[in-house]
């Protein structure tokens, strides 16, 4: 072969490495931020069974240093009824353990320590007293929304994805 027909390969040979390691470069930046949204996701689930745990051991705590009759169990309930995911119907509880744990959930107390785009309405505490299995079952449902879903892609929708964290536990 002649020089002349072999002239620009070394050219094309550095500029399919340039791609293939640009390639690889975007990859690793990919990988990165969906690391770092993971990470976060697994802290905010973390915070929410933290929350579940607080108040189920203070309503338990609550409910044993006083002699209460076996229907004041249900004054623990916040928002007992189901509106549909994440969609809490009903009054909410009147126990100042309750709504003092609903503020800090949804960071009305301290902002930097609630779940990122909680509410006060987005929390329940259902109570299930009915003889048989669910005596005494208190569901705590904890909803939040992280920042990676409040973006435009959701903005036509009525729907926004919600995180949901729930602990069922038996309290005498």
């Amino acid at each position: 072969m002649k020089k002349s027909s072999q002239s620009g390969m070394m050219l094309i040979e550095a500029l399919i490495a340039i791609l293939i390691f640009s390639l690889g470069i975007l990859g690793m930046v990919a990988m990165g931020s969906v690391a770092i949204a993971a990470q976060s996701d697994a802290q905010y689930r973390t915070d929410a069974a933290n929350y579940a745990n607080e108040i189920a051991s203070q309503i338990a705590i609550d409910m044993s240093q006083a002699s209460y009759s076996t229907n004041a169990l249900l004054n623990y309930a916040h928002q007992p009824g189901n509106g549909g995911y994440c969609s809490f119907a009903g009054a909410p509880s009147g126990q100042q353990i309750v709504t003092d744990w609903v503020k800090r959930v949804a960071g009305v107390t301290d902002p930097k320590r609630g779940l990122p785009g909680a509410t006060m309405t987005s929390q329940q505490i259902a109570v299930d007293q009915t003889p048989g299995s669910g005596f005494n079952r208190v569901t705590i449902t904890v909803c939040w929304q992280p920042p990676s879903s409040r973006d435009n892609t959701f903005a036509n929708m009525t729907f926004a994805p919600q995180h949901q964290y729930q602990l069922v536990t038996y309290i005498n």
